[in-house]
């Protein structure tokens, strides 16, 4: 990834180079980009982007990171308001099974976790793409929604994009960012699992119940 987008630098220039990796961060969630092609929308091509801004004078990490946080905000925002103006049929119209599995993942981890789904969900890759439709479905007041959305996408945006930068820039920080790195996909992942293994016990509990005499 890094190597790509350095040669992407190479081509275009530092201001092109910011609006594709701004571009991307957006359309993994708003254009659904990131159900296909997560590893180019995700953490992979914030902490690539990072890491060659460390090596690259001619751009600067803070206006990457922020600019990935805003599209990142503006990309969520797209998809809940997608959600709560066209529905259900939204994402039932979006692909395959293993799609909608996913759909339903997100749809039991944002039952779980509410507000916090929204904040976890970017971490998560498949989360980062249902959740905020799932949470316009499910009429979550906006502001709640707006709130969770700005701390979600910014710490993720800006974490990750500047933990690349000072794993480049910095040799005495080097494993500690790369630790950081580590923890923070570790965690995405765990929580992933988590939200599966519970969607599992919860189907199981209610075939359970539905098998019940009554």
């Amino acid at each position: 990834m890094a190597h790509d987008l350095a040669n992407l630098l190479g081509d275009v220039g530092p201001l092109v180079f910011y609006l594709a990796v701004w571009g991307l961060v957006f359309a993994g969630t708003a254009l659904f980009v990131g159900v296909f092609i997560p590893f180019i929308t995700g953490d992979s091509l914030l902490f690539g982007a990072g890491l060659l801004t460390g090596t690259n004078p001619k751009l600067s990490i803070w206006v990457l990171a922020i600019g990935v946080g805003i599209a990142a905000v503006l990309g969520d925002q797209v998809g809940f308001w997608l959600g709560r103006r066209l529905g259900r049929p939204y994402l039932t119209r979006r692909g395959g099974r293993w799609v909608q599995a996913g759909v339903r993942r997100a749809e039991r981890f944002y039952e779980l976790f509410g507000w916090w789904s929204v904040v976890i969900s970017r971490y998560i890759p498949w989360g980062r793409v249902f959740i905020p439709p799932i949470a316009g479905i499910s009429a979550m007041k906006y502001w709640r929604f707006f709130t969770a959305n700005v701390v979600g996408a910014l710490s993720w945006g800006v974490l990750i994009t500047v933990i690349g930068y000072f794993a480049a820039v910095d040799p005495s920080v080097r494993p500690v960012a790369y630790i950081v790195a580590g923890v923070v996909i570790l965690a995405s992942i765990v929580a992933g699992v988590r939200a599966w293994v519970l969607d599992r016990r919860s189907r199981r509990t209610a075939g359970e119940e539905a098998g019940r005499p009554r």
